[in-house]
C-alpha cells in the first residue's frame, strides 16, 4: 500500500487548495465525483457532525442518517482517533467544541 499522501494526491490537495468559494468547490466537487460519490461522502459528513454537536447513540445517528451503524463507527473512529484529524479541524472551525 502506498503511503499517503502520494505525489497525485498533493497534487489534488494543491488543486482543491486553490479553490475560491461555495461556488468553485461545489462545481469542482460535481466535476470530479459522480452524484452516488457526493451523496456518500455527504452522509459521511452529517454523520461526523452529529457525533460532534450531540449526544445521540451511533444507532440514532445511522437512523436519521439513513446509513449502517457499521459507517457511524467508521466515521467515529475517523473523527476520534485517526490521525489525521481532518473532520475535527472542519466541524471545530463550524461548530465549535463536541459535545461528546
Amino acid at each position: 500500500m502506498q503511503t499517503y499522501p502520494s505525489k497525485q494526491d498533493k497534487e489534488l490537495i494543491n488543486a482543491v487548495s486553490s479553490l475560491k468559494g461555495q461556488k468553485e468547490v461545489a462545481s469542482f466537487l460535481r466535476d470530479i465525483l459522480t452524484p452516488a460519490e457526493i451523496e456518500e461522502f455527504s452522509s459521511r459528513f452529517q454523520i461526523a457532525k452529529l457525533l460532534w454537536t450531540t449526544k445521540l447513540s451511533y444507532l440514532d445517528i445511522s437512523k436519521k442518517v439513513g446509513t449502517s451503524t457499521t459507517t457511524v463507527t467508521r466515521v467515529a473512529q475517523w473523527l476520534y482517533k485517526e490521525k489525521w484529524q481532518g473532520y475535527a479541524a472542519i466541524l471545530q472551525r463550524t461548530y465549535g467544541s463536541s459535545k461528546r
